[in-house]
């Protein structure tokens, strides 16, 4: 019994946020203030909020903060990675139009004065594209354009994943907050009264 006991007191880890909630959750329950914790909390949302804390090893209030605000940065790091790759499928959008009314328009003859302008426009804007080039890459860009559409989709199906998260995350927050706030509120009369005695 006394090696049991010492084993015990050396195992004791300090109480993580899951276990502090649980703890808490569990107290009003068997207080009979089950009306508190459901009409806040109902079981799954309860479940939820403690599988977050622990799949995330979240110890503390700071370490939710932290989450949170690592979350919200991967979101806004997603946007700043999109921003470019959605301006380059613009330009090769462009330049891949333009290449299909150049080729269209090349070699017809006669050219109608409507198929004259698209091809005169069409070939003034490859000549500025190009850079003094000659040959119109057309395949690299239509790979390019390809490869960054495949890079786009992966990173929007990320970021709307990484939004529901948040959403899920800010809720999470939100509930540890209230519960933590109605403790404290429900432990100082305890401690107004202990000091009249």
């Amino acid at each position: 019994m006394q090696n049991w006991l010492k084993e015990e007191s050396e195992n004791t880890e300090p109480l993580t946020l899951a276990d502090y909630i649980q703890g808490i959750l569990s107290r009003k329950a068997q207080a009979g203030k089950s009306g508190y914790s459901q009409s806040l909390y109902n079981l799954k949302d309860a479940a939820n909020m403690l599988n977050f804390l622990q799949a995330n090893g979240i110890c503390d209030m700071a370490g939710l903060d932290e989450k949170f605000k690592s979350m919200i940065g991967e979101q806004l790091d997603i946007q700043g990675k999109l921003k470019p790759v959605e301006r380059r499928l613009a330009t090769l959008k462009k330049h891949l139009e333009q290449a299909d009314i150049y080729f269209k328009c090349k070699g017809k003859k006669p050219l109608t004065e409507a198929e004259q302008i698209l091809f005169t426009t069409a070939k003034d804007y490859l000549k500025g594209v190009m850079n003094g080039k000659t040959t119109i890459p057309t395949k690299t860009w239509k790979e390019e354009y390809t490869k960054l559409t495949a890079e786009r989709k992966k990173l929007n199906q990320r970021y709307l994943a990484l939004k529901e998260e948040v959403k899920e995350a800010e809720k999470i927050r939100k509930s540890v907050y209230s519960i933590l706030r109605q403790e404290q509120r429900e432990q100082q009369p305890h401690r107004k009264q202990d000091m009249e005695r």
